[in-house]
Parts: C-alpha cells; sequence; structure tokens
C-alpha cells in the first residue's frame, strides 16, 4: 500500500494514517542496484567491472525503470492526490520510474532478497538477454568516466529553465566542466534533460561522433 502512495495522496489526507512511497524509494533504489549486480556478476562471468557498471546503469536508469512500471501497469494503481492526477501524474516519467523502485522496496521488506531476485527474474532479467538496455545508454555515467580517466575537472548540472503546463513540463539542464558551459539539454525530467545535456557534452568534446 505504501509503495505506491504518493506524497500528494498523503498531502490531502492529513490525520490519517498514510504514508509515502519516498522513504521506501530509497530503500529500492539500493537492492535494486544490489540484485542487478549479482545477476550480472554470476550470469556474464567474461565482461569486465566497466562493462558490468555500464549496463547496470542503463538497467536501474530512469527511462528503463519507466518501462518496466508501464508493462506492469503500476501507474494505474498508484494513489495520487487530485492535483497530481489532474495534471498527468499517472504518466509522469519521474513518478512511475520511483513507483517501480519503491515497489522492490517493499518488496524486500516484506519477503526478502530472494523474492526480489524472483520478481527480477521473471519481469527484468530476461531484457538483458534480449538486447533491450543496450540501447539506453547512460551519458552521464560516461562524461564522469571521460572527464575522470585525463583528470579534466568537475562536472556540475543546472536546471536553467522549466515550460510548459504541468502536466506536459519540459525541464532545460545545462551542463559545465569547472564553469564553462558544455551543452544544454531537454527533458520531459530533470534526469532526461541531464541525460541530454551529457550527450552533447561528449559530442563538444569529440568523445561521441556528431552523427
Amino acid at each position: 500500500m505504501q509503495a505506491f502512495t504518493h506524497s500528494s495522496y498523503v498531502n490531502e489526507h492529513r490525520g490519517q494514517t498514510f504514508k509515502d512511497n519516498e522513504r521506501l524509494e530509497f530503500l529500492g533504489d539500493a537492492v535494486l542496484e544490489l540484485t542487478v549486480s549479482k545477476y550480472l556478476f554470476t550470469h556474464f562471468p567474461k565482461m569486465s567491472e566497466g562493462e558490468m557498471t555500464k549496463l547496470r546503469a542503463a538497467i536501474v536508469c530512469e527511462p528503463s525503470l519507466v518501462k518496466l512500471a508501464e508493462d506492469l501497469e503500476f501507474g494505474q494503481i498508484i494513489l495520487l492526490g487530485k492535483g497530481e492526477e489532474m495534471t498527468g501524474g499517472r504518466e509522469r516519467p519521474a513518478l512511475l520510474a520511483d513507483v517501480f523502485e519503491s515497489f522492490i522496496g517493499a518488496l524486500y521488506l516484506d519477503q526478502g532478497l530472494d523474492t526480489v531476485y524472483h520478481f527480477l527474474t521473471l519481469y527484468v532479467f530476461p531484457k538483458i538477454s534480449d538486447g533491450v538496455f543496450s540501447q539506453v545508454i547512460d551519458y552521464k555515467s560516461q562524461l564522469q568516466e571521460y572527464i575522470q580517466q585525463d583528470s579534466m575537472g568537475d562536472i556540475s548540472y543546472q536546471i536553467i529553465q522549466e515550460k510548459g503546463p504541468a502536466h506536459n513540463r519540459e525541464f532545460v539542464s545545462e551542463v559545465f566542466l569547472n564553469t564553462e558551459s558544455m551543452g544544454v539539454g531537454v527533458g520531459k525530467s530533470k534526469k532526461e534533460a541531464e541525460q541530454k545535456a551529457a550527450e552533447k557534452a561528449l559530442k563538444q568534446l569529440g568523445a561521441l561522433s556528431k552523427g
């Protein structure tokens, strides 16, 4: 119940015993990282640490979690406040990704790590073999690695604009290397905007083809 209760619902039902899913999301994020790491370590003995890190990042990144939540129709059973409901909260990418992590956190607390692993074996791990996640590239991690490799300085991100109505929000993120702007990205969530900005920065640095 808590895993599928959004903070907007709790805010509209003050004085009742509802709890939102934010703490479960925190736990689920860590459980997901651990179980996916275990699977990759066990099933891909020839894969290097760097390759496993990239594949895990692609599996647990927001776009992948959104797709998993959509496949399981989690959006239909979230408890939302009226305002969030009216502005399209059930389809909001960040909200869906959070709910998937919350569910994993709740499953871990209720049933333990083995059950989480079994659930992922049914719904997530087969997609790895099908190559689903190889299409999702984590540009932020790539950029961080590239910068650290050559000790070029520090990467930071800044949301410089939010535009559009609440149900169709767009975020604009700018990425900086030290104090120099390296690219601007636009996305439906802050994470997506940062990924797009990181992709631009990699192209700017010549680390990606411009195509």
